[in-house]
């Protein structure tokens, strides 16, 4: 049953959102968000698989799902499967931290001066899944800041504060340079 009703959800999602050759696949990014959770909640257990873990403060707290990040991180990724770039602003100059204060979202002023800021995002790109994805980020191969890392483990205090997640998985065959597209945003109000 359940299948059925995630076929007839990727069919609605797809036939609705303009382009039938990008796919919004939900079950990957829940993968995903599950397996970061269990990463963040109980490092040791994926220290054979992430031998650095062993030497990380990983912040040991449950992210929490939220369905406009979600629907923000869905959107990121749908436009640069739709628009084929890669990168962490928009070829219309706009950076994820206006998309998510537009989205109803409320960020710091202090965090929208430049219309090209991004203090809560991390992506991938060819993927094969959403616990790949995962791994490619904390692995950060080729990525001397291991950014991606910091951030989806909250390895330092300012990524350790945010709490709320939102992740994105779109699929494209073909019509654009990658056939998967992830974007993964863990944020915090500013209350």
């Amino acid at each position: 049953m359940k299948k059925i009703i995630i076929l007839v959800f990727t069919i609605i999602v797809t036939t609705f959102s303009g382009d039938k050759t990008i796919v919004i696949d939900k079950d990957e990014a829940q993968n995903a968000y599950e397996l970061l959770n269990q990463i963040r909640l109980n490092p040791e257990d994926f220290e054979d698989q992430f031998p650095f873990l062993r030497y990380s403060k990983v912040k040991k707290t449950e992210l929490i799902w939220n369905d406009t990040l979600a629907k923000v991180a869905e959107n990121k990724a749908y436009d640069m499967a739709k628009r084929n770039y890669y990168g962490h602003v928009d070829p219309s100059g706009y950076g994820i931290n206006y998309y998510i204060n537009k989205s109803g979202y409320k960020l710091n002023p202090s965090w929208l001066k430049n219309k090209r800021d991004n203090n809560f995002e991390s992506i991938a790109a060819n993927v094969d899944n959403g616990v790949s994805a995962i791994s490619t980020f904390i692995i950060d191969k080729g990525v001397p800041s291991f950014g991606h890392r910091i951030h989806l483990l909250g390895l330092d205090e300012w990524n350790g504060s945010l709490k709320d997640i939102g992740i994105g998985f779109v699929r494209r065959e073909k019509g654009s340079k990658y056939k998967t597209y992830v974007c993964v945003i863990i944020a915090k109000h500013d209350w």
